[in-house]
């Protein structure tokens, strides 16, 4: 198991903006495909974005493109979620996440998960 360590989390008004980071110290972070998902309060974990490996151009939920950007700063170690336009529906805990698979980015492939930032978006 790797150690994640998320911040960025927090409260913001629909339209506002946050930015989310995950640090992995003590491993490689693009020797990965990494991802972050999302749960809202009673759904399931759903996947929001993922960068596979030896891949630069990140993949979107439908629900978040054109408002989410994924990056990563090998020099840094550290992936970021940077989230525009915010909706109540964006509301949830956010996991960033490494994958057991360089090519796919989904729940029963996750090898190691964050411990989770809460993203709440009120009206």
């Amino acid at each position: 198991q790797f150690q994640l360590v998320e911040s960025g989390g927090g409260l913001v008004q629909p339209g506002g903006s946050l930015r989310l980071s995950c640090a992995a110290p003590g491993f490689t972070l693009n020797y990965y495909a990494i991802g972050w998902f999302r749960q809202a309060p009673g759904e399931d974990r759903e996947l929001v974005s993922c960068i596979l490996r030896d891949m630069d151009n990140p993949h979107y939920a439908d629900s978040v493109k054109g408002r989410f950007t994924m990056s990563r700063d090998d020099s840094k170690n550290t992936m970021y979620l940077q989230m525009n336009n915010l909706k109540p529906e964006d509301t949830g805990v956010y996991y960033c996440s490494v994958q057991r698979v360089p090519a796919m980015c989904a729940t029963p492939y996750v090898h190691s998960w964050g411990i989770g930032t809460l993203v709440t978006v009120f009206s």
